[in-house]
């Protein structure tokens, strides 16, 4: 039997300009869904899990769609509730070279945001799961939210879950003093802790050195120094973190670093030409965690695998990652050609 594993968040619908046109430029737009987890979701039924996305959407067409197109790529929605007004709604700009993408968010008062405790049976919903992935955005949504996730925490850890988090900070749902006093108390129930450098400043308070991605500086002294501190403070079994060096809206360095409470271990690094980045973090938490899962704990593999992955979502146009394990294997093993394949 597939490793049942579990996400929790929101699923939005994606309005896209077309190609790389400005909002201001636009007539139309394109249609995609998705969102933090439940991209983590669809990477994992990818992979062969048995992959469980939990949210709330509204009884209506829009709602439904969302929920096809879930399971169009073998996400299992049996755990979803039906009700609330609606489907929370993001607009995206692709940028190019030195403009940078621009996201606007219409999402106040979605199913998910407005959901009770008593749409979901948390206890179904965990027995017989492995893994259970959630993150910062989910409680930054809604009050209402935050405490849903802590109840979900709450029984994933009554049936001996692992639980990871993605911190995944956004600056345009709370602040960073409404993030600490909410995240910082999540963290007792966290296993798995990945974040990159404005995470970890915003969400936990946690600042590696001088580290500054805009100008390629990656200081990994300074991440060493904080993923110690966050070990130490929270008892987490491994703190993670992506390394995105951005030479421009187009191109990035990707690798990335974690840590066992023993040792460090920074990964291969790509040059990275953007299709669309959005997306891309989430990519990578799924990888870390099919590679913790199917290698029996190889964090080492676990971190190749999700580095390798992640940096193929960044060719791929959507939230969601369509790719297989022997394509994110054969790229970890060397092949970066992206020679045609007959």
């Amino acid at each position: 039997m597939s490793k049942k594993v579990v996400t929790m968040g929101e699923i939005m619908l994606r309005l896209s300009t077309k190609g790389y046109e400005r909002f201001t430029q636009a007539e139309s737009f394109d249609v995609v869904y998705g969102g933090g987890e439940a991209n983590v979701a669809v990477s994992l039924a990818n992979y062969g899990f048995d992959a469980h996305f939990v949210t709330k959407l509204p009884e209506n067409p829009i709602g439904q769609s969302a929920v096809n197109h879930l399971r169009r790529f073998g996400v299992n929605t049996d755990y979803i509730a039906r009700g609330g007004d609606r489907v929370g709604i993001y607009y995206l700009e692709t940028g190019a070279s030195m403009r940078p993408s621009k996201v606007v968010y219409d999402r106040a008062d979605s199913a998910i945001a407005e959901a009770d405790i008593e749409d979901f049976d948390f206890d179904e919903i965990f027995k017989d799961a492995e893994w259970f992935h959630f993150s910062g955005i989910t409680p930054a949504i809604s009050k209402k939210a935050a405490v849903l996730t802590e109840k979900a925490l709450i029984a994933a850890k009554k049936y001996g879950v692992t639980v990871s988090v993605d911190l995944n900070y956004r600056k345009k749902l709370w602040t960073p003093e409404e993030a600490k006093e909410v995240m910082t108390n999540l963290m007792q129930y966290v296993d798995v802790c990945i974040g990159n450098e404005e995470d970890a400043e915003k969400v936990l308070g946690f600042k590696p050195g001088e580290t500054d991605v805009t100008s390629g500086n990656l200081e990994l002294d300074g991440y060493k120094t904080i993923f110690k501190q966050m070990k130490e403070k929270f008892g987490f079994k491994y703190v993670v973190t992506t390394l995105r060096e951005s030479y421009s809206a187009s191109d990035n360095g990707w690798s990335a670093l974690i840590y066992d409470g023993n040792e460090f271990y920074r990964s291969k690094k790509y040059d990275i030409r953007i299709v669309d980045r959005v997306g891309g973090g989430d990519s990578f938490a799924g990888g870390l965690i099919y590679g913790l899962l199917s290698s029996n704990d190889d964090f080492k593999y676990a971190l190749e695998f999700a580095v390798g992955a992640s940096a193929l979502k960044h060719t791929i146009k959507g939230d969601f990652n369509l790719v297989t394990v022997d394509e994110v294997e054969t790229l970890i093993n060397g092949d970066a050609s992206g020679r045609v394949q007959r």
